[in-house]
Order: structure tokens, then sequence, then C-alpha cells
């Protein structure tokens, strides 16, 4: 289920996200995640936002998939990098064996603790029996709103592992690190590397 809140701060500042996240800096974790898959790999990038992330990919030589549920970030996409993205939620994920992998970038902390297993089962089951899985988070304990009106589930590394595990990931590696957000907070984070 969206929340409306969180997607309407989407709607209202797309551009300011764009402008947030637009850099030509070097973006280790997408290198190693497109570095892991076959050539001409098929992609989902769930949570696209502005595109930029799907643009590196399609650079690549990877054929994306991008899905976001703001109409506001999908014209992003598409002017700033000319990516075709999709409006679609999490609720819209379903198929077997279609995606190498799957770039859910500080996307699913969106989604509440309810119903966080579930997506990562219909990503699990969307994956090809060699897929993989970045996923970033932002960590902490609760379920709470950021100062802009966005909903946050958090967890822990613990929490994540065992989830993941839980539906059927194996965990390859994890990276932490903190950066400061659209609500102009810093706030920690994890990036888990895993695969079906």
């Amino acid at each position: 289920m969206v929340d409306k809140e969180t997607l309407a701060v989407y709607e209202a500042r797309a551009s300011d996200y764009a402008k947030m996240v637009e850099t030509d800096a070097p973006f280790p974790a997408l290198d190693a995640f497109i570095a892991r898959l076959p050539k001409g790999a098929t992609v989902l990038d769930l949570g696209c936002g502005s595109g930029r992330a799907s643009a590196r990919m399609i650079a690549a030589g990877l054929n994306v998939d991008a899905r976001d549920a703001s109409p506001a970030m999908i014209a992003q996409a598409h002017e700033l990098y000319g990516v075709e993205a999709q409006l679609a939620t999490f609720d819209d994920i379903s198929g077997d064996d279609i995606y190498d992998g799957v770039w859910a970038n500080f996307s699913l902390l969106h989604a509440s603790k309810a119903d966080f297993p579930r997506h990562l089962l219909a990503l699990h089951r969307a994956l090809k029996p060699t897929g993989q899985l970045h996923l970033g988070m932002k960590t902490g304990t609760a379920e709470i709103r950021d100062g802009i009106g966005r909903f946050y589930a958090l967890y822990t590394q613990e929490e994540l592992d065992h989830i993941l595990t839980t539906v059927g990931f194996q965990i390859s590696r994890c990276a932490f690190g903190q950066d400061v957000g659209l609500d102009g907070v810093t706030a920690p984070w994890i990036l888990i590397t895993a695969h079906v």
C-alpha cells in the first residue's frame, strides 16, 4: 500500500530530489552491482526516482525496467536522462524468473514493516535462479515520519538479515555509511548485497 503523504512529498519536491542526487561522482555500489550481472542482463530499478541509476545501467548495456510510484519522478527520469519509467508501486511486483538483478536503493524503506517481507518475497520470485539484489535502507528500530512527512521503516542489520534469509535470499556483503537526505538530516544507512 502506498503511503499517500510520502508520495505527496515526492510529487511536490521531485525537482529538489533530482538536484540532490544528480552527480557524475563515482557510484561504487552501482558499479559493483553492474559488474556482478551478465552482459545484457534484465534489471528492475524499483523506485527509480529521477532515473540516475537507471541511466547508468542502460549506458552499461543492461535492459532496465524502471519503476516509481511518483508521476513527478517518472517525468524527471524522462526529462533528465531519457529513461522511460513505468508508474508502479511495490504491490505491482509480480512474475517468476524475470530479472537478473533488482536495484532497490532506498525505496523499500517506505514500505511498512508489515508489508516489507511480502515485497521481498515477490522480488525473490521475480529474480532468476542466479539473481542479484541490491538493497539500500536507513537503519534504526522504528516506523517514523521525517521532518517533511515521509514514512520510513527503519531496521537493524540483524533484522534485515533475518527477513532476507527467511524469504530465501543469501547475503553476500553489507556496507554502512551516512548521508544528508532531502529533509536536511544526516541519517545512517546500510547497503546489502544478496542473491537468490
